[in-house]
């Protein structure tokens, strides 16, 4: 590791093949933590780079614990968080308004590094064990149209940094690498990032693949459609700047979607939404992400369609359906 710090330290960059090496040898426990505390601080002081970032992806991937769900046409929805605005889970939230549609979804998740309360941390408290185990991943999708994938037991590599993140407390390149990382390998994707340059870089990368896809960024800085200003959103097909009112039919506040000071507050937002008895601004807010992701899947003739979906699959309660039977079978 000190040649490689060294490498970086003169402002020179790694290879794909390189940054898969290094990331591949901290999965592995190779080296301590105050080594890859200073190879992730290099990146807070520099942007990295696309051939970087493939790397790192490499290596994530050739070390997960493969979750085999091909025989879905499973959906994701997830941020690249650092956003630094604590809000609520929104982006989980409106994975379970979709797997209400009868969509198919393998969440991807986390605890909360930058944040208060990450995916994995609000599931966790509402009970759900997290589980690595295939038959039981695929028997979840069957009966509650959703499961969830706790990035730990998945990539070792993540486990390793985990505890460095969580002292740091600030955003890393790990949270760009979270959304390209889903071991489940979902067919569409709902990706929201931090900023325009993070926008770019997905949108190349995500060209590679040849899935559908769709990024969001809400253009005050939110790594999803807050409704608190435009959002760019970027498909196969190219680029539009979208209002708040043609997404969610109103503009809201920041403190609207405040995500609360505690894992529990966090907890308490998160099934009063689902229960339908969210505020005005909650609700515009996780329709229009779950909105967007159905969009996504290209069986919806118009946005306006699939808003309407997501309408009903909360209004109607199947959306809280799915979490309460998603919970009951672990």
């Amino acid at each position: 590791m000190k040649k490689i710090l060294q490498y970086l330290f003169e402002h020179k960059t790694l290879s794909r093949e390189a940054a898969k090496d290094a990331l591949v040898n901290i999965g592995k426990g190779m080296y301590n933590e105050h080594e890859v505390t200073a190879f992730m601080t290099v990146y807070l002081m520099r942007s990295i780079t696309i051939e970087e970032l493939q790397g790192f992806r490499d290596a994530l991937l050739e070390l997960c614990v493969k979750a085999d769900l091909s025989e879905y046409d499973t959906l994701d929805i997830v941020g690249t968080g650092g956003d630094g605005k604590n809000t609520f889970n929104i982006s989980t939230l409106s994975c379970f308004i979709v797997a209400g549609t009868g969509q198919k979804v393998a969440k991807h998740g986390n605890y909360g590094a930058s944040s208060i309360s990450g995916a994995s941390n609000v599931m966790e408290q509402l009970g759900y064990n997290f589980r690595n185990d295939n038959n039981k991943l695929k028997k979840e999708i069957e009966e509650a149209n959703i499961c969830f994938l706790h990035a730990p037991l998945f990539h070792p590599a993540l486990k390793t940094v985990g505890p460095i993140r969580k002292n740091l407390a600030m955003r890393t390149f790990f949270n760009m690498l979270g959304p390209m990382a889903n071991p489940a390998h979902p067919r569409f994707q709902l990706v929201g990032v931090y900023s325009l340059e993070m926008a770019r870089i997905y949108n190349y990368l995500l060209q590679q693949t040849g899935k559908a896809f769709t990024i969001i960024h809400s253009l005050d800085g939110y790594d999803e459609i807050s409704l608190t200003n435009d959002t760019k959103v970027i498909t196969n097909e190219g680029e539009r700047i979208m209002t708040p009112e043609q997404l969610g039919k109103r503009m809201v506040s920041p403190e609207d979607i405040s995500g609360g000071n505690s894992v529990e507050e966090a907890a308490r937002i998160f099934t009063t939404i689902l229960k339908g008895e969210g505020t005005f601004a909650q609700n515009a807010v996780v329709l229009a992400n779950a909105a967007m992701a159905l969009h996504c899947t290209g069986n919806y003739k118009t946005y306006e369609e699939a808003y309407g979906e997501a309408v009903e699959s909360l209004e109607s309660g199947r959306a809280n359906k799915c979490l309460n039977k998603l919970i009951q079978m672990t």
